[in-house]
């Protein structure tokens, strides 16, 4: 049903949120009240049906009232030219049919589109993937990378936090084979939520300030989607990605460790950067010594990146970070719509940032 408006008509566009009530729903809703090419939003949520948002989060009173309905895919694609769906894994791989497609456009900001191979999704997440007749269309959503297959889907997987922020890290060394890809180490730090909305003991206040630990040791569900991605670049990678949890409400901290190639000096890895995100204007390179904070980008769509060559060990470390709920998920999912949909690409999302 999509409507005219991206295709140079002025009517602006209908959005549906599945999951409409989480932390990367309600940052959706946030960004979407303010873009000027959407007009209505229909919220989907689960656990509060019948309600209105603005009781679930009372900081949007007098914003956004609508009530939250039931999360009806069927129903939602018949009323929305674009549906995100900010739901846990294993949802959108049983309700995004080829038919829903024919309907509307799908933003998939949970896992179940992100890898490309069935089986290695299941051995990771655990669970059945229903989508198989519809997985070759999904398109990963990594904006800077991805932009021209972006814009002719209508099935996005819009990537995880820790794999943007350490995808768009490495690219440049990947891709310019400037680094030994046997050697890479990925040290990362999330603030809780993270973890979302949900209620759980590890992300209690008590359990979880003045403290900080280390979880999924070999086995964070995000390690085979940054594989699958930078392998896309012409040698198969393996590496070891080990996920932290800080203190913070949110943010994403990443440290990258790779053994450089032979004869690879700072200019080198300098002009790789400079090669692939000069012109990003989400993207912004610090100089070497400006290592990124994660305050520096609170409440953005940006990554800021730095770089040390170690030449006593040889080695490059990569210091970059994200708001993990914003270029980690929601704002980068909004990226990832106005690329679809045709529409300024920094439209809704041009934030700047909130550094207290």
């Amino acid at each position: 049903m999509y409507n005219v408006s991206y295709y140079g008509g002025n009517e602006m566009i209908n959005v549906g949120i599945l999951g409409a009530t989480g932390y990367t729903g309600a940052i959706l809703v946030s960004i979407l009240k303010k873009h000027k090419e959407v007009g209505n939003i229909k919220l989907g949520s689960h656990s509060y049906v019948g309600q209105d948002f603005s009781d679930v989060y009372k900081a949007f009173k007098d914003i956004e009232d609508g009530e939250c309905l039931d999360s009806d895919m069927n129903e939602f694609a018949d009323e929305c030219d674009v549906v995100f769906m900010a739901l846990p894994h294993g949802v959108a791989s049983k309700v995004v049919t080829k038919e829903v497609l024919e309907k509307t456009k799908v933003i998939d900001l949970g896992a179940d589109f992100r890898l490309s191979d069935i089986d290695t999704y299941e051995e990771w997440y655990k669970t059945k993937h229903y989508g198989e007749d519809v997985l070759s269309e999904s398109v990963y959503g990594l904006c800077e990378i991805e932009r021209e297959n972006i814009k002719g889907t209508r099935l996005l997987a819009n990537p995880g936090c820790y794999t943007t922020c350490s995808i768009l890290s490495l690219y440049p060394l990947v891709k310019e084979k400037l680094i030994d890809i046997n050697s890479i180490i990925i040290d990362a730090k999330s603030g809780v939520s993270g973890a979302g909305r949900k209620a759980a003991t590890g992300s209690l206040f008590c359990e979880c300030n003045e403290s900080i630990k280390v979880y999924g040791i070999g086995t964070h569900r995000h390690t085979p989607e940054i594989e699958e991605q930078l392998s896309k670049l012409g040698e198969d990678i393996t590496l070891s990605f080990t996920p932290h949890l800080v203190p913070m409400n949110k943010g994403i901290l990443t440290t990258i460790y790779a053994n450089v190639n032979e004869g690879v000096g700072e200019s080198d890895i300098k002009e790789a950067y400079e090669k692939y995100y000069k012109d990003e204007y989400f993207i912004r390179l610090r100089e070497t010594g400006d290592l990124p904070v994660t305050n520096y980008v609170k409440g953005t769509n940006i990554l800021d990146t730095s770089f040390v060559l170690d030449k006593r060990v040889n080695r490059v470390i990569v210091s970059s970070v994200i708001d993990n709920l914003m270029k980690g998920a929601s704002s980068q999912a909004v990226q990832n719509m106005n690329i679809m949909f045709g529409f300024g690409e920094k439209e809704g999302i041009d934030f700047v940032p909130m550094y207290i």
